[in-house]
């Protein structure tokens, strides 16, 4: 499995409009308004690198008011619930 956060800088009129459209994408498991340098933020699972290449390259592409975007691919996932389950004992 691929996992990418894709940052995306948006119209600001259509912040709303575009994170509806990422969160029924295929793909996207979670869409985000963000504060700071982004306007928004999603989370991308995907099987395999052409199915990501395929995502941002035509999915967000076709949607005019994404302006720019930048794509951090995950090389590894540490998370408190996979921690908690390293250290847990079984009854």
């Amino acid at each position: 499995m691929v996992t990418a956060m894709i940052l995306m800088n948006v119209e600001r009129k259509e912040v709303n409009n575009v994170a509806e459209q990422l969160a029924g994408m295929e793909g996207i498991s979670e869409a985000y308004s963000v504060s700071g340098h982004y306007d928004l933020a999603a989370m991308v699972r995907v099987k395999t690198n052409d199915e990501l290449a395929d995502l941002v390259t035509k999915k967000l592409a076709a949607i005019p008011a994404i302006l720019r975007t930048e794509t951090l691919l995950a090389f590894r996932a540490y998370s408190r619930h996979d921690l908690e389950a390293m250290f847990d004992i079984a009854d």
